[in-house]
């Protein structure tokens, strides 16, 4: 059986480990620092494994020499951003948190696959990078699997079809400077701009580049999980699975779309090797614009994270 491991127990790293189990991909050990968290919520989804119908094993502990040999590792934990705190704030502690998860896991798998979650996520993904000394293909940010998730939904329901047939693709960095691309979304084939004015598809992208702050103004207290947490497992399936899925996740660019030296979401083919190689589409000049001006606030926030983390 494969082994995942889940590093973070609150609400995204729990459900990352019940859609992988509940799919039968792997074993999933879930760590957090937190003790008696990941241990009850892993118990409780092993009880739920016999209705469920998989015979996965899931543990909870604080203990990371339980994660060794894992095939892949999930990165979740963290902290959101709260009231009174600055992003530089967010940045510098999640930098923290990140360094260290990256530096004791892969010392126990240095054979994984790596996919982070936390926030910011293009620079945690390339901080993960940094620390673990991988190759960049078995490094990935989850983001755009969720962002065209979220397009793809919004499409399904502004035009009142099955979001099956949708498709999507978002690429950029997972925040208010994404770049969804209309032109290579679409409903079963047909281009969504043949199926709805450029008014309605210019505001389902605008909700889709808010889509993560709409939720968390809705819940007052917390953020999106269910969606995040699919988005990740829909990775490690293709990841474990061998699929060769096309998928716009966070990758690290050396040279393909004039990007360099920088994580940020692009099509990229996901299968047991990790991140198999980078697609590059033919993207008009507003299209390359937007990407640049998304992968320049990404580097931005790099240089002031490597600040921060030699400040520390």
């Amino acid at each position: 059986m494969n082994k995942v491991t889940v590093v973070g127990s609150g609400f995204v790293g729990a459900t990352v480990a019940q859609y992988v189990a509940d799919k039968e991909l792997a074993d999933v050990v879930v760590v957090d620092i937190l003790e008696g968290i990941p241990q009850g919520k892993s118990l409780d989804m092993m009880q739920a494994a016999p209705i469920n119908g998989h015979d996965c094993n899931l543990i909870g502990t604080n203990d990371y020499a339980e994660t060794k040999n894992s095939d892949i590792v999930v990165i979740t934990a963290g902290i959101a951003r709260k009231p009174g705190m600055t992003r530089d704030d967010l940045l510098k502690i999640n930098a923290n948190i990140v360094k260290e998860v990256a530096e004791k896991t892969v010392k126990l798998s240095p054979d994984a696959i790596y996919i982070v979650v936390t926030n910011p996520l293009d620079v945690m993904t390339y901080l993960t990078w940094k620390t673990t000394k991988l190759p960049t293909s078995r490094v990935i940010g989850m983001a755009g699997v969720l962002d065209s998730a979220r397009f793809q939904a919004f499409i399904g329901m502004e035009l009142g079809f099955s979001v099956e047939d949708t498709k999507a693709m978002v690429l950029g960095g997972h925040g208010d400077l994404m770049v969804p691309i209309p032109r290579f979304s679409t409903v079963n084939g047909i281009p969504i701009t043949e199926l709805m004015p450029a008014d309605r598809i210019e505001a389902l992208a605008e909700r889709t580049r808010n889509g993560g702050a709409e939720i968390v103004g809705l819940l007052k207290a917390g953020s999106a999980y269910y969606a995040p947490g699919a988005s990740v497992a829909h990775m490690v399936e293709a990841i474990l699975r061998d699929k060769n899925r096309l998928l716009p996740c966070a990758v690290y660019a050396d040279g393909e779309y004039g990007l360099k030296d920088v994580y940020i979401g692009l099509p990229a083919v996901l299968g047991r090797e990790g991140m198999k190689k980078i697609v590059e589409l033919k993207l008009t000049a507003e299209e390359s614009a937007a990407l640049k001006k998304s992968a320049d606030s990404i580097k931005e926030n790099i240089d002031q994270m490597n600040k921060l983390l030699v400040a520390v």
